[in-house]
């Protein structure tokens, strides 16, 4: 498989739909990364981890539905050129 801008695309829409999967009380709050768990205090600089749990909520609320039609386009594309 060739490196090129389409493989490069269908890559980053593969690490997004599986960040767009994750669910909160099924996998993160078992590892440890649930919405309870970086609560800071007030005046505080959020965590790594405080930040990439909202970036994982962020997603999955505003990817839902351009990720639907994103998925429907690469798969019409791939059954049509291969």
């Amino acid at each position: 498989m060739a490196f090129t801008l389409y493989s490069l695309l269908q890559a980053a829409l593969l690490i997004v739909n599986a960040v767009a999967v994750l669910h909160e009380e099924r996998f993160l709050r078992h590892v440890g990364w649930g919405s309870d768990q970086g609560i800071g205090g007030f005046g505080e600089e959020p965590g790594i981890k405080a930040q990439l749990t909202n970036l994982i909520r962020s997603v999955r609320t505003v990817m839902r539905v351009p990720l639907i039609a994103v998925n429907s386009i690469t798969i019409v594309l791939l059954l049509l050129f291969g």
